[in-house]
Order: C-alpha cells, then structure tokens, then sequence
C-alpha cells in the first residue's frame, strides 16, 4: 500500500528537529505544542516507526528518525521550489537584505544564490554593516529582511550562540590585555569591555577596525585578542577557557518589514532555515 506523507507533518518535524523542542517548534509551524504532538503522533502512524526519544529532558532522534530527516529536507526543498517557480517566477524585486559581516558570506553564497537561481530576473539589493545601521534601514523602509545580532532576550531571535575568545594565549596573559575590536557600535566589543571590567582586567583597544576580516587578521598577527561567535569559521586560535573571563551568549536575530511579498516571505523562510543550520 503507498503512503503519502503530508508535507505538514514533514514542515512540523523537521520545525522540532531544528529548534530542538517541541515547544520551541511551536514559534516556527503557528500550531499549539498540542496540535503539534498530534502531528508527530500522525506521522509515527504513518511510516510505523517511532521518531523521537527521551533523553532525559531533552528529545532525540532514533534511526528511523534519522534517516526520515535527511528525506523530509529535501522533499521540503523541493516541494518549496516548485512553489516559488510556479507562483513567483515572474518576480523582479528588488530583494532588499541587510546582513552583518558574520552572515555575508553565508547568506551570499548560499540563501541569496539559491534565490537568484529561481529568480533570474530579480534584482538583490545586499548591505553588509552593523546590526544597529541595518536596523535604522528597516525602520525607514530601506530594507525588507535583517539578519544580524542582539541580546539572549530580543524578540526577533531566532537562535542562541556563545561568545569565545580569539587569540594567542602568551596576548591574552599580559598585565594589560590587548583587544582587536570593530568600530562602534559593535555588540562583540561590548561584551568584550565589560566582560574584562567585571573580571578587574586591565585592557586596552590595540586594534580598532571596521571590518571583520581585518579584525581576523589583526587576531592571527598576534597584535590583539578578540571575540566572536564559534557559529562561523574564523581561522584564529581559540583561547583555552580560564585564560580569560567567560563571556554571554549573543541571539542571531532575524528582523522584517511589517509586509512582504511572496517571493520575499519565501526568502525570510530560507534565511531563517540556513541561520538555524548553522
């Protein structure tokens, strides 16, 4: 007998999956955390095999889950695409995304070039700078879509990431403690600032740049120590954990124009799958 699975009930656990909680789902698919337990239940019917156990408080996959996954991905994706060619294959834009410099990489080479395949003929409007900037260009219609970082409690956070130090450690033991930061207003600086301030460390700004790749390369010169997020590859040397003070966790937060069309609605989508993805 076939089975068709509801696409649904492959959205909803994939949502689980990524956001690692059934009620933290809930924020994803707009189902109560009922409705969505129902959904699993359903899907568990149909290819008769359990999809999720108990370890502890938190839920894992079995290997039926596994595998389902990996397939509910790509049957997403490509039901999504063919959505997107059919309905808005026609769209123009422009797109208008604004990103900090953590994301350009991946945003460009990947959810803006997948656009840009199914969309040959729209125009992609990409602004690399701070979250603050991008922010006041959303506030004033400039951008559709931002993509950037706040604190743990912002309500556009769509995921939760420490901070750790960079750098070499013979820097990091120095009386006075030199930093590479970004210009301001930067939130990796000012985490870095207070977190030594806290600790009673002196420091001081041996590097100040506005832009990220020469903030790395200030780090693997060995002219100050810095600090980011491991989301992201970087190629500096991360500091072993009690050579410096610990630092707070930073939300990737994901903003939006009150109203987008629906090629735009379906790009948010994707960012939002590529940030989590991380």
């Amino acid at each position: 007998m076939n089975v068709n699975l509801p696409t649904n009930l492959l959205r909803s656990f994939v949502a689980i999956v990524d956001a690692g909680s059934m009620l933290n789902a809930t924020e994803q698919v707009f189902v109560t955390q009922s409705a969505l337990s129902l959904q699993i239940r359903r899907l568990e019917e149909l290819v008769q095999q359990s999809l999720f156990k108990r370890e502890g408080r938190r839920l894992a996959l079995t290997p039926a889950g596994e595998v389902l996954l990996a397939y509910s991905r790509r049957m997403l994706s490509l039901h999504d695409e063919a959505i997107v060619a059919i309905s808005a294959g026609d769209f123009a834009g422009p797109v208008r995304v604004g990103t900090v410099q953590d994301f350009a990489d991946t945003l460009l080479a990947g959810s803006l070039a997948h656009f840009a395949e199914l969309h040959a003929n729209s125009r992609i409007f990409a602004r690399v700078a701070g979250t603050a900037e991008l922010l006041r260009m959303l506030e004033r219609h400039q951008l559709d879509i931002v993509v950037g970082f706040d604190g743990v409690d912002a309500p556009s956070a769509i995921r939760r990431a420490p901070m750790i130090w960079y750098g070499d450690e013979t820097l990091a033991s120095q009386d006075v403690v030199p930093l590479a930061v970004l210009e301001k207003p930067c939130r990796f600086r000012e985490a870095a600032i207070a977190t030594l301030e806290a600790a009673e460390r002196p420091y001081r700004i041996a590097v100040e740049t506005p832009n990220l790749s020469t903030l790395r390369a200030a780090v693997q010169a060995k002219l100050g120590v810095a600090c980011r997020t491991p989301l992201f590859p970087v190629d500096m040397a991360t500091l072993p954990s009690h050579v410096l003070p610990p630092l707070p966790a930073v939300a990737c937060v994901i903003a939006t124009a009150d109203k987008l069309g629906p090629a735009t609605a379906r790009l948010h989508e994707v960012i939002v799958q590529a940030v989590l993805a991380l």
